[in-house]
């Protein structure tokens, strides 16, 4: 009895331990942000609406993206109203699986042919041929990283200038496309309006 007992302490525990350690994660990004303000940077509360792309036009993900997108344009004091806009906002996003190479340690996109090897053999009579092969990926059963990244760009629509943009760049192993890609936007307007010059690693907490 008393064995069982201390068996299942140790299980909730353990299990409490493994939770703690899921609760949160982090997304680094590496972000580079450039601003000109003329005459000065946008007041609390101003007004924006989003600007697609000929390409964006039909694009199913775009929409979410965007919702993405208002979500963290609402944290550094911007509000979605397309009728009383000052501002305009084109966002894009990419997403690549990457797999590491066993003989390099680099990564590579995924199906590229460079982390691939193969072989295989065959013959033939009267010029009729049969052959068989095989093959493995060099990256084996390793967990590939995404290599993701999302640009934001934005223009003053009285003069039509670029006042501000910004990209963000992760290369994690998180598979869950929206939470990441919510951190790296929170992170590329870190410091909006008036970013810190150069390039510069911004790290976001997440919950799962």
């Amino acid at each position: 009895m008393r064995k069982a007992l201390t068996a299942i302490i140790f299980a909730v525990t353990l299990v409490g331990l493994l939770g703690g350690c899921a609760s949160t994660r982090v997304v680094g990004s590496e972000v580079n942000s450039f601003a000109r303000w003329a005459p000065a940077p946008p007041a609390p509360g101003s007004s924006y609406r989003f600007e697609r792309l000929p390409s964006q036009q039909s694009d199913m993900s775009q929409a979410r993206l965007e919702g993405l997108t208002q979500a963290a344009l609402a944290k550094v004091g911007l509000q979605h109203n397309p009728q009383a806009a000052s501002l305009s906002v084109q966002v894009s996003a990419s997403s690549q699986p990457m797999l590491r190479s066993r003989w390099d340690g680099g990564y590579y996109p995924y199906g590229s042919p460079n982390i691939f090897i193969g072989g295989g053999s065959g013959g033939g009579v009267n010029s009729v041929g049969v052959g068989f092969g095989f093959g493995f990926p060099l990256g084996g059963m390793d967990t590939p990283i995404y290599r993701r990244e999302v640009s934001i760009v934005m223009r003053e629509l009285r003069s039509n200038v670029a006042v501000y943009e910004t990209r963000a760049v992760s290369e994690e192993p998180w598979l869950d496309t929206d939470p990441v890609l919510s951190a790296m936007l929170d992170a590329a307007l870190r410091g909006f309006p008036v970013p810190p010059a150069g390039p510069r690693r911004v790290n976001v907490e997440i919950k799962p």
